[in-house]
């Protein structure tokens, strides 16, 4: 089998790619790991969550579409729930959501400047039209 080449629509997530620790305050206290790597020679991105109880370990493949900025993010987590993101990360700023009818997500993480940290938060919407904040996350890169 012949390797594929880096995919150039992912370059500008290399500041995200290593291995994290995530705290929730709402869930507690306490830290876990998050892995940010390449799979596939660089063709998508993969991100392996482990984070603090209650919330769930997931899996995220991230790739995107050459025209775009907008990456596609493909969600899949140990309580067996599926979804599908659309991301983007420009000028140090992370976003991820979802339009779903009756449950709408949004998510926001800053790069610091050293590359070192991400300050984010998650928000919710039921009624796809007001938004409520529903957790706290803060990623600290290891090594």
């Amino acid at each position: 089998m012949t390797s594929m080449p880096p995919n150039p629509v992912l370059e500008s997530l290399e500041p995200l790619i290593g291995e994290w620790r995530v705290e929730v305050p709402q869930f507690g206290g306490g830290s876990a790991p998050v892995s940010i790597e390449w799979v596939e020679g660089r063709a998508f991105v993969r991100i392996q969550s482990e984070p603090p109880d209650p919330a769930p370990n997931s899996v995220q493949l991230v790739s995107g579409d050459d025209p775009s900025d907008v990456y596609t993010v493909l969600y899949y987590d140990s309580r067996g729930v599926s979804r599908v993101y659309q991301m983007t990360f420009e000028g140090g700023v992370w976003k991820m959501w979802r339009d779903a009818p009756g449950f709408d997500q949004r998510f926001t993480g800053t790069l610091s400047d050293d590359d070192r940290t991400i300050r984010a938060a998650w928000e919710k919407s039921l009624d796809n039209a007001a938004w409520e904040h529903d957790f706290d996350l803060t990623y600290t890169k290891v090594g």
